[in-house]
């Protein structure tokens, strides 16, 4: 499992990502029942790229390995093999679920792609979710309206998150919905690039450090890394590099 995150804001669109890959090992007890442990494989995977050549990001969450191989180089065979010049945001999230499913139909692997499109004079913000076994490609940030909307999209390990950030409801004794918890709202329209930076470390990093406590797999961790998307630029804010051990 992973946790990434899109925040989308009037200055510019943040993608973070974690480290973890978590693998299920099966096995046979000396008594011959089988079991299966989650473990923790890596802390050093790839799950957010930069395609500088189209002012896009991609991050993936779910499955990792798919006949074995890390998705990280998938996605860069995808990128080598897919896209052409003339690609952009808006046509590289199907082409993207398209090349997975042709080998992996059923997988449980998603995407989030962002960047921008020049519509007219404007560079225009695109932010797609998408899954390969749902065969689903969403733009996240329009309103009913057609016009832009401003705001965050997390996938992967949601449940901390969101039971924090998202009222909870429940059904009353006629089964309308009634809200018991609501958090205060996060005003997105109005948020700076900066806060939205901090808020997309802030969502990961409280993942990680509850999971810590909890007797639960500990399936979100490593560094993160966080790519920041302008209409003009597109640049690392913190990303791992690979190193030496002396």
């Amino acid at each position: 499992m992973s946790f990434v995150i899109a925040v989308y804001v009037p200055e510019g669109i943040i993608m973070a990502s974690d480290s973890r890959q978590s693998v299920t090992i099966e096995g046979k007890a000396p008594d011959g029942k089988t079991f299966k442990v989650e473990t923790v494989n890596s802390d050093s995977i790839t799950k957010t790229f930069l395609l500088e050549k189209h002012n896009t990001g991609i991050s993936n969450f779910g499955q990792d390995l798919l006949g074995g191989v890390p998705i990280a180089s998938r996605i860069n065979r995808f990128i080598e093999e897919e896209l052409t010049p003339d690609d952009n945001v808006e046509s590289i999230p199907r082409k993207l679920i398209d090349y997975f499913r042709r080998s992996f139909a059923n997988v449980d692997v998603g995407f989030h792609v962002a960047g921008y499109k020049k519509e007219g004079k404007v560079s225009v913000p695109h932010v797609y979710s998408c899954h390969v076994s749902r065969n689903v490609v969403e733009r996240r940030n329009l309103k009913p309206d057609g016009s832009i909307s401003f705001g965050a999209a997390w996938s992967g390990q949601t449940d901390i998150l969101t039971s924090i950030l998202i009222p909870v409801t429940v059904k009353d004794e006629k089964g309308a919905d009634k809200v018991v918890r609501s958090p205060a709202p996060i005003i997105w329209d109005a948020m700076a690039l900066q806060d939205a930076i901090d808020f997309s470390i802030y969502a990961i990093r409280t993942t990680i450090d509850t999971m810590r406590f909890q007797a639960r797999p500990k399936n979100v961790g490593g560094q993160i890394d966080v790519l920041v998307l302008m209409p003009e630029e597109a640049r690392w804010i913190q990303s791992k590099q690979l190193h030496g051990v002396g």
